[in-house]
Formats: C-alpha cells, structure tokens, sequence
C-alpha cells in the first residue's frame, strides 16, 4: 500500500468516527489514489486531481465536480500533515445550480416493471427485484436504505421497517400498508426457501446469499426500463431507480392537494416519512411536477379569492 492510499485510509476512518458513510467517497479516492500512484505521484495536486476527476468523458458535471469535491475534501485533510499537498480550488469544476427533473413513473409503469423482474432467472433474482422495485415504490425509500436493511429491520407484527443511521445518520421508523406488510412477508419465505443459507441476514439477498449493493442493482435496473420500453421524455435524461421515490412523494402531494386537506400541515409528516432533514426538500417536489405547481396555484387564488 502506498502513503497516499495509507493516507486515505485513515482520512476515511477519521471522517467515519464522526458518523460519515462515505461510501461512494471511499470508491472514488481508492480509484484517485491507483491514478496518482501510477502516475508516480506521491501527494494531491491540483493537476492530478482535475485530470483523474475530468476522465469520465460522458460524465455530467455534478458527476465531475463530485469526483473533485471528494478529492478536494481529502486534500484539506492531507494538508496539515504534507505541506506539499495541493487543495483544489473550489472554483475548479463547479456544480450546476439546479435539480434535474426526475422521471415520474406512472402506476401501470411500475406493475410493468415488477412484471419484467418477475421473468428474470433464477428465481431469487427475480422475486428479490420485483420485491425491491414495489417497496421502493410504496413507501419512497432511498435505494441505499432498502439494500442496507436487515431481516430482523422488518416487523411484520408492527407493520413497520425500522431504517438505521441513514443519510445524516438519521434513523427512522416507516409504516407500512397492509398489502405491503403481506408482500414482504411472502418475499421473506420465499427467500429462505431458495437460499436457506444466506451468508448475510440482509433483508434482500443476491442469488449468493449476500447483500445487494448498489451496482448490483443499477444494471439489470437498466435492463427491466429498457424491456418495458420505459424512457425519459428528455434526450439527455434517463429513468432512474431513484426517481421511485420522487414518484411515490410527489404522488402523495397530489392526493392532498386533490383531498382539499391542509398540506402544508401535512408536509412535515412526509419529511419525516422520507427521512429528510428540513421540509424544504419536500417542498422541492412542488417545483418538479407541473401539475403540483398548478394544483397549488389554484388553491392559492382560491384562498385569495382570485387576487394573486
């Protein structure tokens, strides 16, 4: 192991004492450091990192900034111990200022979804990704969340998943419908049946009996939208796994605003069902689907008796 990646290590050891994952961050600087260590390079500088951060040629630029922004963060760190080492400024590779709209998956989409999983092969690939697809769906979790879940996370007494130290090491409880409970139910038998022993006892398993992560899962997801002939209005867009749960949310805000409730009593409810931190990024939601902005605008001027 070299000194940069020594140094890695324990810059991630550090940063995760303090409650960080950094999951997704760890990748990324082990793929920086192979970079830099091939290119004979000892320590972080500016021209190393823009140009291993820039070699993704079709990457977005949140993904680009992303990949700088996880080197920049390691390199404040390797600052105080190596003078030499070079902080990236943050003018370099900045991110864009806004949220991509995200794909809003119609119902029948979905069933169609589960549908194609159901055909894959073998049978626990197949029962475990439709079974993914419909969770993520019904109750808006994040993908991470769902693969992160152990057996004994879910109570099918109680009717509730119990998520541990999330995203911002939060923690949660999330209710579940009674269709829902009975689903997860099924899976669980199913899924000792077919792999009776499980080298992980991770709700949702590979057909190895281990933990799904997220690459495990991004593929074949690809593959079901393309089967079912699901697109992304845009060109430069795609559906994206993730994009369940900004269904599920903004299809919650809709059935309010169409019930004639008080949402705004409501939206911190569902920030605390989504396991966001502040509302505000619920009230984003508003802004993604034109049809939230309408609703909310006709009940705005309903309430002012027509003057907006």
């Amino acid at each position: 192991m070299s000194a940069l990646a020594e140094q890695v290590q324990n810059y991630l050891h550090v940063r995760r004492a303090l409650g960080f994952k950094l999951i997704g961050e760890g990748q990324l600087l082990a793929n920086f450091v192979a970079f830099a260590d091939a290119a004979g390079e000892r320590t972080v500088t500016t021209r190393i990192a823009l140009e291993w951060a820039r070699l993704p040629s079709s990457g977005s630029t949140n993904y680009l900034s992303r990949r700088l922004r996880a080197v920049r963060s390691f390199a404040r760190y390797l600052h105080a111990v190596d003078p030499a080492c070079e902080v990236p400024p943050l003018e370099l590779l900045p991110a864009s200022k806004y949220r991509p709209t995200p794909y809003l998956y119609r119902d029948q989409e979905i069933l169609e979804l589960m549908a194609t999983a159901r055909q894959l092969c073998p049978p626990l690939r197949a029962v475990t990704l439709e079974t993914l697809i419909a969770l993520l769906a019904c109750t808006g979790l994040r993908i991470g969340e769902a693969i992160r879940l152990d057996r004994d996370d879910f109570n099918p007494l109680l009717g509730l998943l119990v998520v541990r130290k999330s995203k911002f090491g939060k923690s949660r409880e999330v209710l579940l419908h009674t269709s829902t409970v009975r689903a997860l139910t099924d899976y669980s038998e199913r899924r000792d049946q077919l792999c009776p022993d499980a080298r992980e006892l991770s709700f949702f398993i590979t057909t190895r009996g281990t933990r799904l992560k997220h690459t495990t899962v991004y593929a074949p997801f690809r593959t079901l939208l393309r089967q079912a002939s699901i697109e992304h209005p845009s060109p430069t867009r795609h559906a994206r796994i993730h994009d369940l749960r900004h269904s599920f949310a903004i299809k919650t805000l809709l059935g309010w605003y169409r019930d004639g409730g008080d949402v705004a009593a409501r939206v911190p409810l569902l920030s605390t069902y989504l396991g966001h931190v502040d509302p505000a990024a619920t009230y984003w939601y508003l802004s993604a689907a034109p049809a939230l902005l309408q609703l909310a605008a006709e009940r705005l001027e309903f309430a002012t008796g027509g003057r907006l």
